[in-house]
């Protein structure tokens, strides 16, 4: 059986180890745990989802760091490390010191050892890349509701995804093979598991909501319909008295979704310019009716909890990359540039408390 190290047992790491449990055996499957260590070496994982039922209870072998999970099993002489077939990273993409790349390493098999990349944000993996290039990277979006409510038990609604594809595109046949082994034990696992040829494009569509509405939600401390209710009483353009919105081709939007569609523009113009068409207006409609036919309160984004928390949010990850990319592109960005600088002004000042 494959043997798989995850990186990151929080809120999606956890039901993602679950899968691969249920595909390989929890024995083959190790997470790293930070806070939740104590739990889930004593007790395990509990998830409670709508999709693939409730309690559900498995106790895979646990450590606090990668220098740990590496060493052997068993005492016995002559008991050998382990050798990971794949590193699935599920941490947030924040800057650390080391880098999770440099973490990792000890797991790391040069030119065997497949890295799964289940994080957020848009070029997130050239770290890994160089660091390891004769590796395969995989890249993968996840669509996957879920929340740690208690240390070790996961909340999860009905919604699972998890698109995944080699980085870069175009690579080696044994790392095409893979990222195709990966998404079989997904699906041996009872996972929604998508092979995609160039799974960029799914991150420049997911980027479409996560550049917008997780940093407008952190710094504005609402949930997502609630800023849509919020900027429906504006009348930054003058509309008139029958309620039509802001900004061309947005009447009946209102201000707060207007200002929302405009930014998503934006992330849609960068990605055009990296050679994704598809990413376009009628994709931006899409995403903006996603959020404007919600009941209230929405959605809460993962930065808004970690602006609540005072904790660093993802935001180079998620808009910083995304801006550094329009300025190589030579596509104008300001709105995302100002929110860019804002958010992370949030960012650091928690850093400072």
């Amino acid at each position: 059986m494959p043997k798989i190290l995850l990186f990151g047992a929080g809120s999606l790491g956890i039901p993602y180890a679950y899968v691969l449990s249920k595909a390989i055996g929890q024995d083959n499957v190790t997470a790293v745990c930070r806070s939740n260590y104590a739990e889930a070496s004593r007790s395990g994982f509990t998830i409670h989802s709508k999709l693939w039922g409730d309690n559900l209870h498995f106790q895979p072998r646990v450590a606090r760091s990668v220098a740990e999970a590496v060493e052997p099993s068993s005492a016995a002489d002559g008991a050998e490390k382990p050798v990971f077939d794949y590193v699935v990273v599920a941490t947030k993409a924040l800057p650390t010191s080391p880098s999770i790349a440099e973490l990792i390493g000890p797991a790391v098999t040069q030119a065997k050892t497949g890295i799964v990349l289940i994080q957020n944000g848009i070029a997130i993996e050239e770290a890994y890349a160089r660091r390891y290039p004769a590796n395969p990277i995989l890249s993968a979006v996840a669509y996957f509701p879920a929340t740690q409510v208690s240390p070790a038990v996961v909340q999860h609604r009905e919604i699972e995804t998890l698109h995944v594809g080699t980085y870069p595109a175009e690579a080696p046949a044994a790392h095409k093979e893979a990222a195709k082994g990966f998404v079989d034990l997904l699906t041996r696992g009872g996972a929604t598991g998508k092979l995609r040829e160039d799974v960029q494009r799914e991150r420049w569509g997911k980027l479409l909501v996560n550049g917008v509405w997780n940093p407008t939600c952190a710094l504005t401390r609402l949930r997502d319909r609630q800023f849509i209710e919020a900027g429906r009483s504006l009348d930054l353009e003058g509309a008139n008295a029958s309620g039509s919105g802001s900004g061309s081709g947005n009447a009946g939007m209102g201000d707060g979704l207007a200002f929302v569609k405009e930014v998503m523009m934006e992330i849609a113009a960068i990605a055009q310019a990296c050679g994704y068409a598809d990413v376009n207006e009628e994709l931006v409609d899409f995403q903006i009716n996603r959020a404007a036919v919600r009941d209230l309160p929405g959605v809460q984004p993962s930065m808004l909890t970690d602006a609540f928390e005072g904790r660093s949010m993802e935001v180079d990850a998620i808009v910083g990359n995304a801006v550094r990319l329009a300025r190589k592109k030579g596509v104008p960005v300001p709105m995302l540039k100002t929110i860019y600088l804002l958010a992370n002004g949030l960012s650091e000042s928690f850093a400072k408390k």
